[in-house]
């Protein structure tokens, strides 16, 4: 298996990445929004939206 991020060979203790780095760079794109799903219709995004205003906030 190869890092998602560089090609190189992961390691086992962050896999599926090779070191930290490259975990921190996938959690990067996570959180500013680099990875999305695709939505087929703008419909789907306003299904998927009205799904996450009905669940229960959870308290801190």
């Amino acid at each position: 298996m190869t890092c998602p991020i560089c090609n190189k060979p992961a390691d086992p203790a962050y896999r599926p990445f090779c070191s930290r780095r490259c975990a921190d760079v996938d959690l990067g794109k996570w959180l500013s929004g680099s990875y999305a799903v695709p939505a087929d219709s703008p419909e789907d995004l306003e299904e998927a939206a009205r799904e996450v205003s009905q669940q229960p906030m959870k308290p801190h």
